[in-house]
């Protein structure tokens, strides 16, 4: 199978047959693909399972040149690049853990080596050399997954996506392809703003899912209700809990009660991630419990439950979770299980996401008697960071440190990377003359020693960057035997041995200051904590109200307007009177969407409420006349506003 298709000849129906066997799309796929290859800047949005890899891998088969593709998601990444390499076309990605060597080698592999895709995390575009590379590839489309994390006003910002721009800047007339899976009206405008969109074009597919049956269960006995649910019915289940403790915890109460069940988080040591995901990839578990780490690019058509013990903090990422629900097309079930206590923990995590700031600035000040940094030093250093020691020495509690950080980096002095990963390094100690003279070694030892002086050039000056999985493959020994081994060669003082790590990272973006003089600004810090507070209270509305249809009420946050309900969400099935429940849906989503704005903006007129709504004036005017009886929002010289004590 050739490397790349011949462009004249090939259609984008003949690429998907090719290579992916199918003869036809799905959804807005080929509308996406069609934009692309006319060369427009292109935003696609589209649930989970609705096929976004097929909208740029096509259009890039059928394009001169290689495609970049931004993703944070390593393992996604990973998985992407080995099934495109399955059919027959060359891909690459760079990611943290590799050595500059190797990223060097790749950079200059999509310089020269005639492949088609390059997938890189968004902390990688602000390195010197990739944007050095960058100009001397041939690069014929720039491709944003996730792109919401673009938006300051989104659920899940992250500041690295911001120097996407800026990557534009240096591939003039290249279009891009932003594609996410959730994104509000507001964060829709947002993205192609951010990403210099030459002009807008959107093109949604209908988020609903008429075979998933949204549920939220009231009940004070969650472990109960939990085992109940999962004795009675049958298939895959992904049960999400807030923390890492829990996760071990439901875990074993579902295989002391039968449920063969694993639990995965990020704390976790890579290759056990991966084998606890593909156990439950190939049916070995029936239920993975898991924190919001687990799930993002993997692809397991006939899970039957996605149940959530604990409340996520925006229906942002709980539709996100829900939808890995049913993807086959078959009945699933979307379930919150919740108790009154849920909503006072929910609004906790606003000052845990948002301390004071006198807080964020004593944390600033910390940290520079924790590095023992001078006043005007600081801009380019690169610090390992250790969370749980920081938060010893000063007393701490984690949660609100590590928010605070992420607040003085987004305020633009210091970067702070959570949890990066960092390869295993070795360097040997003795000569290599020394080492025929050894008499403590066994053969397994001296046939890794063998191997490693093989793969792995400069050991006896400098530490090199190495692969235990690569060395079990090469001298038939298993990873973890090599990992032993390499340990009892350091205890030997043979070798200097630094395992394979999760370490983050603080980068100095800027010399240090004083505290006082520390500037948090409003985008940063009030206006996100405003929209971060709309998004729980949104998620709170989600699980208390009993009148909307789930679906609908969820469609409805995401700005897709329908008039049906459907029919098999527990509200549907515990009304009786289906006309009269349409008729107060309709009300209540527009009561719903002005609490929204007020929460957004605080005080407004009713003739701009009615503007921002595009409704029908009476129908806001009516609206207003019940959430003002109903004590919902207030009125103080003409404007509108929530209560004062809400």
């Amino acid at each position: 199978m050739p490397d790349t298709p011949s462009t004249p000849s090939l259609t984008p129906h003949a690429v998907l047959k090719q290579y992916w066997g199918y003869d036809s799309f799905r959804g807005i796929q080929e509308e996406i693909i069609r934009s692309v290859l006319q060369g427009h800047d292109t935003l696609g949005l589209m649930p989970t399972g609705g096929g976004k890899s097929v909208s740029f891998q096509v259009p890039a088969m059928l394009m001169d040149g290689i495609c970049i593709v931004v993703t944070p998601l390593i393992a996604l990444m990973k998985d992407q690049v080995q099934n495109l390499r399955r059919r027959g076309i060359k891909a690459l990605s760079i990611h943290s853990g590799m050595s500059r060597g190797d990223i060097l080698v790749t950079l200059e592999n999509c310089i020269f080596g005639n492949y088609k895709f390059l997938y890189v995390s968004p902390e990688r575009l602000d390195t010197d050399l990739f944007r050095l590379k960058l100009q001397r590839m041939k690069v014929c489309l720039l491709t944003v997954d996730e792109s919401h994390c673009i938006s300051q006003w989104g659920y899940d910002f992250r500041p690295a996506y911001l120097k996407i721009a800026e990557i534009r800047d240096l591939l003039p007339g290249v279009p891009v392809l932003a594609l996410t899976a959730t994104a509000t009206p507001e964060v829709v405008d947002d993205i192609q703003q951010r990403l210099h969109f030459r002009s807008k074009n959107v093109f949604r597919m209908s988020f609903e899912r008429t075979n998933l049956a949204y549920v939220v269960r009231h009940t004070e006995n969650k472990q109960g209700e939990l085992l109940h649910i999962l004795q009675r019915t049958q298939g895959s289940a992904i049960v999400y809990v807030r923390n890492r403790r829990r996760t071990r915890e439901v875990s074993e109460l579902l295989n002391q009660h039968g449920i063969t069940a694993n639990f995965y988080h990020a704390g976790l040591a890579h290759d056990l991630r991966d084998a606890r995901q593909q156990e439950w990839l190939e049916g070995k578990a029936r239920v993975i419990v898991a924190t919001n780490a687990f799930g993002m690019g993997i692809d397991k058509p006939d899970v039957q439950l996605v149940l959530h013990l604990d409340l996520p903090d925006s229906l942002e990422a709980y539709f996100q979770e829900a939808g890995r629900a049913g993807r086959n097309g078959q009945k699933a079930y979307a379930v919150i299980l919740y108790s009154p206590a849920d909503k006072t923990l929910l609004r906790k995590r606003i000052p845990d996401t948002y301390p004071d700031k006198d807080f964020v600035r004593e944390v600033y000040e910390n940290l520079q008697y924790y590095y023992q940094m001078a006043m005007g030093d600081g801009k380019g250093c690169v610090r390992e960071f250790d969370l749980e020691q920081f938060c010893r020495t000063f007393k701490y509690f984690p949660l609100p440190v590590d928010s605070a950080l992420k607040l003085i980096a987004q305020s633009g002095y210091i970067e702070y990377t959570a949890e990066e990963e960092s390869a295993s390094r070795l360097m040997f100690t003795m000569r290599r003359d020394e080492l025929y003279n050894l008499y403590e070694t066994d053969e397994a030892m001296e046939r890794l020693m063998h191997v490693v002086l093989r793969s792995y050039t400069g050991l006896f000056t400098d530490y090199a960057f190495i692969s235990e999985e690569a060395l079990a493959l090469r001298s038939g020994l298993k990873p973890r035997q090599v990992y032993e081994l390499l340990l009892r060669l350091s205890r030997l003082h043979i070798v200097k041995y630094i395992p394979h790590k999760r370490t983050p990272y603080i980068i100095y973006t800027r010399e240090r200051v004083e505290a006082s003089r520390m500037n948090i600004p409003p985008e940063v810090y009030e206006e996100r904590k405003k929209r971060y507070q709309a998004r729980i209270e949104a998620m709170i509305d989600y699980v208390e109200d009993n009148v909307i249809c789930r679906s609908r009420l969820l469609l409805h946050y995401f700005g897709e307007k329908n008039e049906h309900n459907c029919g098999q969400c527990d509200t549907c099935l515990d009304l009786r009177t289906p006309d009269r429940h349409k008729q107060t849906s309709d009300e209540e989503l527009l009561c719903r969407d002005i609490l929204q704005l007020l929460r957004e903006e605080s005080e407004a007129t009713p003739a701009s409420l009615a503007h921002r709504l595009s409704a029908d004036k009476d129908a806001v005017a009516e609206a207003l006349r019940r959430l003002l009886d109903e004590g919902r929002i207030g009125r103080t010289n003409g404007l509108l506003h929530l209560p004062r004590n809400a």
